[in-house]
């Protein structure tokens, strides 16, 4: 499902307009990358946690050549999926 997708899924389920569900999800995304850019983490109960993790410096191989190199730490989001969203995903 591609995000026009979704905003035409949310307008159906909400009975709002398009472009209101396409607002509330451009709304929603405001508010969760700034939060994590701020250093947050936005928990949804039941359906899960979106926050930032802290990568470590390590020491990878380059696939062609054998050869060792280092790649710096980073931060990445991730998210982790909430009770409720595995039951629906597993179907209890």
């Amino acid at each position: 499902m591609n995000k026009r997708q979704l905003v035409d899924s949310m307008s159906a389920k909400s009975g709002l307009t398009t472009r209101q569900s396409e607002k509330a999800l451009n709304g929603l995304m405001n508010v969760i990358h700034t939060e994590l850019s701020s250093g947050g983490n936005v928990q949804l109960v039941g359906f899960g946690v979106f926050r930032v993790a802290d990568r470590k410096d390590r020491i990878a191989r380059n696939p062609q050549t054998g050869e060792a190199m280092k790649i710096k730490g980073r931060k990445a989001p991730v998210f982790r999926a909430g009770s409720t969203l595995k039951n629906v995903v597993n179907g209890k």
